[in-house]
């Protein structure tokens, strides 16, 4: 190690009266930067409770894309002006402490690292790293009590002593796909919460209950009635006043009149709102048409559930807002019984071990991360099956990952529909799996059609884990009887991280669990973030870019291109022209 890097990684030395940053003026790419290119603003002392922190990596993520194309009416940008408040992104970052506030000496000294939860709540408010705050696409920033006195402590978290800068930086994208596999949903109607109970007119006087979940140990605070048999209903009410629970009786409602019945109770209902506000729990009696489901699922709240009991087959497909499936924490329920209590057992998150895996999608980098977390990781499934809808990606995936996949008891098999057709590639499937279906079917790309498909693709039991990042008010036509009846199948799905997912992800980074620098397919400079993001726009790499703000004059470039340019740093690539901390480190000597 040269002085030069021994003195950048002890952040001792003398700092910039300026610095560099990509500010973001307004929707489309011609408002990054100034005339496409960074600009210098002055470095101010941190304040008694701030630290001043030095961005040493930062990745790129799609999801600076789609603040991009947004602009202020990005949904975590609440309508900022960007002309008079831009912003700058970049919330995959890896920081040192550079310098530190009278009030925080005690706690922090220069030269400490870390990483950032981006996901940063404060008072309530979402401010999250690289959006409302100052992201990793500039050199310097500051950071006060919103990051280290947040709502849920501090956001920093300490990156493992020996990782590289890179490998740190890209934990928090690794958390996300971390957190796909640690969901976890309640087993009960909500304690304290909102049911709403609705019949249907093939309900009947059936034998209903709810065997858990309403006696004294665990109730609702409120329950609607709406249409439910009288039997059921005398039931109902008669526990809710020996519990205390209100009952609200609302009768003969049209299925599309469900929300405007329930603004008195819930000003704010359903998740599109913002406020997570509405019924936590949906009880459909009976094989409710398509549209009284889709018009239920809208009335729930952040974390709700849909549960449909029913002993008949539903009569036709719902359009349900997968948007919500995937941001909101909402899923689908059923039983063919009558005891309500039924639906709510255990959903996995996790991959079937030893099952079959369906990765959708998986060309782009998050696809390739998935494949690798469930290889590296585990549980492992027996076989996994990457798609795309193209072969020119998806090849790397297999020429990357097929050997150690195959060495840890993992068959990898990638496929397109471009090469095989339509019918062929649906065939393969079907071959694959001895027609028994897929146990795991992870959706890595934001298509609607591919979830409508996936479904009839599953095995009893299997589960769909919508990834992908479809926007809220995005309806798939889903056929729910498998839902309801003996295959029990389940749509879940996850957005971000949280705290205890990025110290998860730390701990495999440290004991060596899984690497994350082998997710890196280009590297810049501070000069290279537009391309950057121009080229994460249009799926140019199958791997990750990570920028370093401090190296001035590199533009962007491809791992193999290293050969040429930098082939000392091209020199220490890992087998298979894998980013490694030790071309890092030949990097920083080099271009500091």
């Amino acid at each position: 190690m040269t002085d030069r890097l021994a003195e950048y990684r002890l952040a001792q030395g003398p700092l910039p009266d300026d610095y560099w940053l990509w500010p973001l003026y307004g929707k489309g790419f011609e408002n990054l930067g100034l005339d496409g290119r960074p600009i210098r603003v002055p470095l101010q002392e941190p304040g008694p409770d701030q630290l001043l922190v030095r961005h040493d990596a930062c990745g790129i993520c799609f999801s600076d894309v789609k603040v991009i194309r947004a602009g202020g009416g990005h949904p975590r940008l609440f309508g900022r002006d960007l002309k008079t408040e831009p912003v700058v992104l970049g919330h995959e970052v890896a920081l040192t402490v550079v310098g530190v506030g009278e009030n925080l000496r005690a706690q922090y000294a220069l030269g400490q690292r870390f990483v950032v939860q981006a996901e940063i709540y404060y008072n309530g408010h979402n401010l999250a790293y690289g959006y409302m705050l100052q992201g990793g696409q500039s050199q310097y920033s500051l950071v006060g009590d919103e990051v280290l006195r947040g709502d849920h402590g501090c956001y920093l978290l300490p990156a493992p002593p020996d990782s590289g800068y890179s490998q740190a930086a890209l934990t928090e994208p690794w958390a996300c796909v971390e957190a796909a596999y640690r969901i976890h949903y309640r087993q009960s109607i909500k304690p304290g919460g909102i049911a709403w109970i609705v019949g249907t007119f093939a309900t009947g006087n059936h034998p209903y209950t709810i065997s858990r979940g309403f006696d004294r140990r665990s109730h609702p605070d409120t329950i609607i009635l709406t249409d439910v048999p009288p039997a059921f209903a005398g039931w109902l009410r008669t526990r809710a006043a020996d519990l205390g629970i209100d009952v609200i009786t609302m009768d003969g409602l049209e299925a599309c009149d469900f929300r405007d019945a329930l603004a008195d109770l819930v000003p704010c209902c359903g998740p599109d709102t913002g406020t997570g506000e509405g019924v936590d729990d949906l009880i459909v009696l009976g094989p409710a048409d398509g549209d009284l489901l889709a018009n239920a699922f809208c009335t729930l709240a952040r974390g709700g559930m849909l549960n449909i009991v029913s002993d008949l087959p539903l009569p036709e497909r719902a359009a349900i807002d997968t948007g919500w499936l995937h941001y909101d924490h909402m899923t689908i329920i059923g039983t063919t019984g009558f005891d309500v209590a039924a639906s709510y057992g255990p959903i996995r998150s996790k991959l079937a071990y030893g099952g079959r895996c369906w990765m959708m999608g998986a060309a782009g980098p998050m696809g390739h991360m998935h494949v690798q977390r469930a290889i590296e990781v585990g549980p492992r499934p027996a076989l996994i099956v990457a798609t795309n809808r193209s072969s020119s990606r998806i090849d790397l995936l297999g020429e990357r990952y097929a050997a150690t996949a195959r060495d840890r008891g993992t068959e990898l098999v990638c496929l397109t529909e471009e090469t095989l057709g339509a019918e062929g590639f649906r065939a393969r499937l079907v071959e694959l799996t001895d027609s028994e279906g897929f146990d795991d079917i992870v959706i890595l790309a934001p298509s609607i059609k591919a979830i409508e498909e996936a479904a009839a693709m599953l095995a009893p039991g299997g589960i769909i884990n919508v990834f992908a990042g479809l926007t809220r008010g995005t309806e798939a036509m889903l056929d729910l009887n498998p839902v309801i009846d003996g295959r029990q199948i389940r749509f879940i799905g996850s957005s971000g991280s949280s705290i205890a997912d990025m110290r998860s992800m730390l701990v495999m980074v440290e004991q060596g669990v899984l690497s994350t620098n082998r997710s890196v397919a280009a590297i810049s400079g501070l000069d290279g973030v537009y391309d950057g993001i121009y080229a994460v726009s249009q799926g140019t790499f199958p791997g990750k870019i990570v920028v370093y703000p401090h190296i001035v004059g590199l533009g962007l470039t491809p791992l193999p291109a290293l050969k040429e340019r930098l082939p000392d740093v091209y020199a220490r690539l890992g087998e298979g022209e894998v980013w490694t901390v030790e071309a890092e480190e030949e990097l920083l000597r080099s271009l500091l």
